[in-house]
């Protein structure tokens, strides 16, 4: 079944069908869903869905857009929410340059380096985020593959041949509704010269969705169209996607199947 790596069902905009949605899941084909943290307040809420579901699971962490939250004693907190059962990795993680209001460079860089500390020690796998922000993601990428941590490039935007050397690192490259756009064009082209064992499907959701659906609300249930957008370009079958995809992400996180 589908393994949607990278969501965000606690988001607002799943506020009036949050439930009825995660309860039709296994009939769309959806088998397992990582609910992705991006601030410290959808850490508990992340949580909270991973133990009301069996097949959900969670990534724990502070995206940079709110690095300001994190302090020394947070990050211990933080830590302690890594040893739930439920808690595969952490993430949502990294650098965004893009907003002039984002917390500034060397704030981002402190606590994305922190978290990286924290997954290593913890054992965990880290889920990245990276906008506007290639050279510095890539150095520090360097540094911490060199020391084990294994890394999801989630909601991939770079080039292909960036995406190579992250491969090359053992790392897995995030794929989503991008790549059913027209101008998605990189992204194809990357999705073209990886291999499809090192894919992970996502959807982002809310955000992120699919052609025929682009600007409107994102739900796992669109995962079937990139999945048919990442057969038509490796040249296999859609359940290949599917089935590759599933073991690929069962064994990022690792989950048993």
């Amino acid at each position: 079944m589908i393994f949607d790596t990278h969501a965000h069902y606690d988001d607002r905009q799943f506020e009036n069908d949050r439930y009825s949605l995660l309860d039709s899941m296994k009939e769309a084909g959806i088998g397992t869903i990582v609910n992705n943290a991006a601030d410290l307040e959808s850490v508990e809420t992340s949580l909270e869905l991973a133990h009301r579901y069996d097949f959900v699971y969670a990534a724990v962490g502070v995206h940079p857009e709110n690095a300001y939250e994190l302090d020394d004693s947070k990050l211990l907190w933080l830590r302690d929410k890594s040893h739930d059962p439920k808690a595969v990795a952490i993430g949502e993680i990294g650098l965004d340059y893009h907003y002039p209001d984002n917390p500034d460079r060397d704030t981002q860089i402190k606590w994305f380096r922190a978290q990286l500390r924290l997954a290593l020690e913890e054992k965990l796998p880290v889920v990245i985020h990276s906008r506007d922000a290639a050279a510095d993601t890539m150095e520090i990428m360097k540094e911490a593959a060199s020391k084990g941590i294994v890394a999801d490039i989630h909601c991939y935007s770079y080039s292909p041949e960036q995406a190579l050397e992250y491969v090359k690192m053992g790392f897995y490259i995030g794929v989503g509704g991008v790549v059913t756009f027209k101008n998605g064009k990189k992204l194809k082209q990357t999705v073209d010269k990886i291999p499809l064992d090192r894919i992970l499907l996502e959807t982002d959701c809310p955000y992120m969705a699919p052609e025929p659906f682009r600007g409107s609300r994102n739900s796992s249930v669109y995962l079937p169209y990139v999945v048919k957008a990442i057969a038509d370009i490796k040249g296999v079958t859609p359940q290949e996607v599917v089935d590759i995809t599933e073991q690929n992400a069962r064994r990022f996180y690792g989950i048993r199947s």
